[in-house]
C-alpha cells in the first residue's frame, strides 16, 4: 500500500528553494514506488492535504525570531479542521535560520503539539550563513521520513 508524504514549506529564496527540492529528491528516492510524495506551499496546502496525509515535513525561514507567516497561515487554516482527525501525524521539521532557530521551533512545536502531532525527528535546523551541507541535510530528513513511512516505523 502507498503512503503518502505530505511537504508543506515557504520558499522564498533560491536558498529555500534548493532546501525544499532536496527535501523532496530525498523523500522521492527513499520512498520510490511505496510512498507519494505532494509538495505544496502553505498557501497552497489545507486540511484535506493534511488529512489525506500519513505524515507530514514542514519547511519554514525564521522570521524576526518566528516562523513565516505563510505556515503561521497554513497553521491559522488547518488546525481546527485537522485538530480531532490527525492526531499522531508523525512530522518533521527544517528551518532556513539566520540566527539560532530556537523560537521558530519552539513556536511549531507549540503549535503541533496542541494538534498532537508526533515529532519523529529533531528539528533540522540550517543556522547562519549558507552552506552547501544543508542541502545534504535536507536530503537525508527527507529520505529519513521516507522510509520511516516505508518501513512502517511510522
Amino acid at each position: 500500500m502507498t503512503k503518502s508524504l505530505l511537504i508543506v514549506a515557504h520558499a522564498p529564496s533560491d536558498n529555500t528553494r534548493a532546501l525544499l527540492d532536496a527535501v523532496r529528491t530525498g523523500a522521492e528516492e527513499a520512498g520510490a514506488g511505496s510512498v507519494s510524495v505532494t509538495v505544496l506551499s502553505p498557501f497552497d496546502a489545507g486540511p484535506d492535504a493534511v488529512r489525506a496525509s500519513d505524515a507530514v515535513i514542514l519547511g519554514t525561514t525564521e522570521n524576526l525570531g518566528y516562523m513565516s507567516g505563510a505556515l503561521k497561515d497554513f497553521f491559522d487554516r488547518t488546525y481546527y479542521p485537522c485538530l480531532e482527525e490527525t492526531q499522531g501525524l508523525p512530522y518533521a521539521l527544517f528551518v532556513r535560520a539566520g540566527h539560532d532557530g530556537t523560537g521558530t521551533c519552539r513556536a511549531v512545536q507549540s503549535i503541533t503539539t496542541g494538534l498532537r502531532w508526533r515529532a519523529v525527528q529533531e528539528p533540522l535546523v540550517c543556522r547562519g550563513t549558507f552552506d552547501p551541507k544543508f542541502i545534504d541535510d535536507c536530503r537525508d530528513l527527507g529520505a529519513g521520513m521516507a522510509a520511516g513511512l516505508d518501513a512502517g516505523i511510522f
